[in-house]
């Protein structure tokens, strides 16, 4: 049996009313919330008291993206399409500039390969091409791209060649004029490069290029072989009265005379090999001294540096 007493207990206890008293089955809930999140969802049409518990229960509950405090965390929104970057290198040129620049690139490649092909058939052994080609070669890579070496060559460098001057210095008032002792170039030359992180050009080259010119220019008899031996000739003696000059000789200088000594490397301890390292000398005649050979500025101003350069000498300056 159920008293009416017991059961306005139990209406109050659950929020209820007694009498003709009217609640809502949930007291927090004051209006029906709209969802955006599911369009598909209903509108409700009916008043709280008689919508099913169930619906207002889902209806209430708050969204996964959105929370009650607030908004949702930014790393909880779904990200959006990503940004377009402009494009990089040739690809952000217009057409016409990219046109342009992949012609400049290929005229690039095409003249790097030619080159490089140019100087394999320099310094490669003798074959057809070099043969019929042989001047094209030379064109291309004299002087500017000049390689004093050769690819798989048969006989290498096995010599150590220094160059020695000694000078016949006029002495005043005396009826004979002194020699002096030989100088070694070659090891001033040597001194100066050892030990020394930039060397200079002029030690490495210079001396040794110019014996090489005379030596390709004469034969064994110190005889010109063409028209270039004079002009050696020349090269070697501003290049020595500049040395000398450097020893305080200077304009006491009558004569000067040059030697090569060439020695031999000796061969390894494994080698079976025999070859002789006993210095072997060649001595120039005495070549007489003339002004233009003296290390003094000339009339124009020009350095003796200049003066003693390839193509003024050619030049008969």
């Amino acid at each position: 049996m159920v008293i009416d007493g017991d059961r306005g207990g139990m209406d109050a206890d659950h929020g209820g009313g007694t009498g003709d008293e009217k609640k809502l089955a949930w007291p927090d809930v004051t209006d029906h919330p709209k969802s955006d999140s599911r369009p598909d969802h209903p509108e409700p049409d009916q008043d709280a008291e008689t919508a099913p518990a169930g619906s207002l229960e889902a209806d209430a509950a708050p969204s996964p993206a959105t929370d009650a405090s607030g908004p949702a965390p930014a790393s909880s929104v779904a990200p959006g399409p990503a940004e377009r970057r402009p494009g990089a290198g040739l690809a952000a040129l217009s057409l016409p500039y990219q046109i342009v620049a992949a012609i400049a690139l290929s005229l690039i490649g095409v003249v790097a390969c030619a080159h490089i092909a140019m100087i394999f058939l320099h310094v490669a052994p003798s074959n057809t091409l070099t043969k019929q080609h042989g001047e094209v070669v030379d064109d291309w890579v004299y002087p500017e791209f000049e390689q004093n070496w050769k690819l798989f060559a048969p006989n290498p460098l096995q010599q150590n060649v220094s160059v020695h001057v000694r000078a016949e210095l006029a002495n005043d008032g005396a009826d004979s004029n002194s020699v002096t002792r030989w100088i070694n170039l070659s090891r001033e030359d040597g001194e100066a490069i050892r030990g020394n992180v930039l060397p200079s050009h002029v030690d490495q080259n210079e001396l040794r290029r110019a014996w090489d010119f005379y030596t390709g220019s004469h034969d064994s008899e110190n005889r010109s072989t063409g028209l270039r031996g004079e002009l050696s000739e020349r090269y070697i003696r501003r290049i020595v009265m500049l040395r000398l000059a450097e020893h305080g000789y200077g304009g006491a200088v009558e004569r000067i005379q040059v030697r090569s000594a060439v020695r031999h490397v000796g061969v390894p301890s494994w080698s079976a090999e025999k070859i002789s390292t006993k210095t072997e000398y060649r001595e120039l005649p005495w070549w007489n001294v003339s002004p233009a050979d003296l290390p003094e500025t000339d009339a124009t101003g020009r350095s003796p540096q200049a003066a003693t350069s390839p193509q003024a000498v050619e030049a008969g300056e």
